[in-house]
């Protein structure tokens, strides 16, 4: 199989209302970066409705969990009717997005959204970062991560305290 058929990749519709992501693969701290520029591209462009279709979604992790977060807390703070849906979510990533506190942030959707996927299918371009700018956002999504749930400080403290170290001068 060629390599390109396993990375994973964000899929998008950036004129439908609402905007439509899908994942495709894992969604992790070496993708985020470009899912989060995405939606602040879209922000900037007047867009605050959001799906992100979690079908094809083979894992996750806390950064890619804190960028959603962050998503939604400016979603919140910035729009009045701004949303952020995460449909086909699947029991897995579902109990992952609870035990963090996420689904008092999200409208979790069991699948019934009335919402096409079909033009949903431009991949989002993931260019390599430099090393400290990987930091500095996985150092945001945690702390994203504590403003939904404090319960979640004893979980990523020390990540959090790590990450601190590696991007604050000295």
């Amino acid at each position: 199989m060629p390599e390109a058929a396993n990375k994973p990749v964000f899929l998008v519709d950036a004129y439908s209302d609402p905007v439509v992501v899908r994942i495709d693969g894992r969604a992790c701290f070496q993708n985020s970066a470009c899912l989060r520029d995405f939606v602040n591209t879209m922000l900037q462009r007047g867009k605050t409705r959001f799906v992100i279709d979690f079908q094809n979604c083979a894992s996750m992790d806390s950064t890619f969990l804190g960028v959603l977060a962050g998503t939604a807390i400016e979603l919140k703070k910035s729009t009045v009717n701004g949303s952020l849906v995460a449909t086909r979510v699947g029991l897995r990533n579902l109990e992952l997005m609870r035990n963090l506190g996420l689904h008092r942030l999200l409208i979790v959707d069991a699948g019934d959204l009335p919402v096409g996927f079909e033009q949903c299918n431009v991949p989002l371009e993931c260019q390599a970062r430099p090393e400290i700018e990987t930091a500095r956002l996985v150092l945001e999504a945690h702390e994203n991560l504590l403003n939904v749930d404090e319960a979640n400080r004893t979980k990523f403290q020390d990540v959090i305290a790590f990450l601190r170290n590696r991007v604050e001068p000295k």
